[in-house]
């Protein structure tokens, strides 16, 4: 069944894989998967806090496309995806009503991202939760 309480930027006019597969990660995203640094924010009611590089990696694997990241003011970098000429930003809910700007972003490297070991594993975690639910789903 799927999740029809879709909030992700991006949302109008988004292809129905990209929907099914924000349905299935938001089965999956946990406070495992969460930045260490902000496993204290993450809860059921905001799930994709925390998840964004892991999740905007995911979605490049599965879909194609880039990944932007914009700089925040506490200094780290919040990831999204662009595929062809739409921004899809499946974790954007964890900002609430503030309004991220997606435009003139740099772009982001996965070797730079899972440098970082346990970004990496988080990375590999969701990954491998979500390849076990993906069959026929996507």
């Amino acid at each position: 069944m799927l999740n029809k309480s879709y909030k992700f930027y991006g949302l109008e006019g988004a292809p129905e894989k990209v929907r099914r597969l924000y349905d299935l990660l938001s089965g999956i995203w946990c406070v495992e998967t969460c930045a260490p640094r902000l496993r204290q924010k993450w809860s059921c009611e905001n799930k994709t806090c925390g998840q964004c590089s892991i999740t905007a990696f995911l979605v490049q694997d599965l879909l194609g496309g880039d990944v932007y990241g914009i700089l925040r003011p506490e200094g780290g970098v919040h990831c999204y995806n662009v595929i062809g000429d739409r921004v899809f930003d499946l974790t954007s809910e964890q900002f609430g009503s503030e309004k991220l700007c997606y435009e003139g972003n740099a772009l982001q490297s996965r070797e730079v991202h899972f440098a970082k070991e346990e970004k990496r594993l988080r990375y590999e975690m969701l990954k491998s939760r979500l390849l076990e639910v993906i069959p026929g789903h996507i």
